[in-house]
């Protein structure tokens, strides 16, 4: 009984560590003798014991490595930092495991020289603003290269591009003197805009008050004009209402009175009177020849 428990217990102990369960986006490289074997996948698997060995549990997922920074060389002779990030896959398994000695090295190393040699082919202002080109450029080469490792690289990027001391103070002189470049150019240009918005204000004014004017002086004209329109009627009514009212010599000679009275009410300081009255009633007949030559001519 107890060598039973004790063979049990042996077998427990070697058989249950075979077992071996691959988890999602894994592979396990396995070995049988020292010599490649197969790769798992995920799932419940089972090796032999003393036989079979796990040699690499490789991870599929995107893998990121931030690089230090790398000194590097322009075209100019400007020597300058630059940190890269890296994006890849492990793609086969086997590839990566027998491929070559320490992958993530590998790539590091790779990425630096073939950052060395994209940027001594350009000038300092070039490297600043060509990232795309540096970025593209190093993917296809890595992603080339690594190929025969089991590893495909999605992207490249360049992080940061640290320049000398005395670069980045010439370079901070020339942006800070184009913004106020740039700032002189839009206050000009505004200061013109603006006096062309006053000048068109004050023409526009100028002709409103000019029109405001002509239709004032207008009303006024046509007021005027009616003014002595409707005088002149109110005249042609009197003289046709006395007219029609067949006026004898008496009140002919009335009216001339009433005439009188008003031009004493007026601005003459002299008013001749005839000496005898009675030449009013020759004033009055004088009178009515004057209404009925108004009354033929009207």
């Amino acid at each position: 009984m107890d060598v039973l428990i004790i063979i049990l217990i042996l077998v427990g102990v070697i058989v249950i560590p075979c077992i071996k369960i691959v988890p999602q986006a894994s592979t396990y490289v396995v070995e049988r003798i020292g010599s490649y074997y197969v790769t798992w996948s995920n799932g419940l698997h089972f090796k032999i014991p003393f036989i079979d060995r796990v040699a690499n549990k490789v991870s599929l997922k995107e893998i990121v490595k931030d690089f230090a920074p790398q000194p590097v060389i322009t075209k100019d002779n400007v020597t300058m930092q630059i940190d890269t990030v890296v994006y890849f896959q492990i793609t086969d398994a086997k590839l990566y495991t027998y491929g070559v000695e320490n992958p993530i090295a590998a790539i590091e190393t790779l990425t630096a020289t073939t950052l060395r040699n994209l940027i001594g082919d350009l000038e300092l202002d070039q490297t600043l603003t060509s990232r795309d080109l540096i970025n593209s450029k190093m993917r296809a080469i890595l992603d080339e290269a690594t190929d025969p490792w089991g590893i495909k690289v999605n992207r490249v990027e360049v992080k940061n591009i640290i320049p000398p001391r005395d670069i980045q103070e010439a370079m901070e002189k020339q942006m800070r003197a184009e913004r106020e470049r740039r700032e002189k150019i839009l206050q000009a240009e505004g200061e013109k805009k603006s006096s062309i918005l006053i000048a068109e204000g004050e023409k526009e004014s100028a002709i409103l008050r000019a029109e405001a004017k002509k239709e004032s002086e207008i009303r006024i004209a046509e007021g005027e004009a009616e003014a002595m329109l409707k005088l002149k009627e109110a005249e042609a009514k009197g003289i046709e209402l006395l007219k029609n009212a067949k006026a004898d010599e008496p009140v002919l000679t009335l009216k001339s009175l009433e005439a009188l009275e008003k031009m004493a009410n007026g601005q003459s300081t002299k008013i001749i009177v005839p000496s005898d009255l009675q030449n009013l009633a020759t004033l009055g007949t004088t009178i009515r020849e004057m209404l009925d030559t108004n009354g033929k001519n009207n």
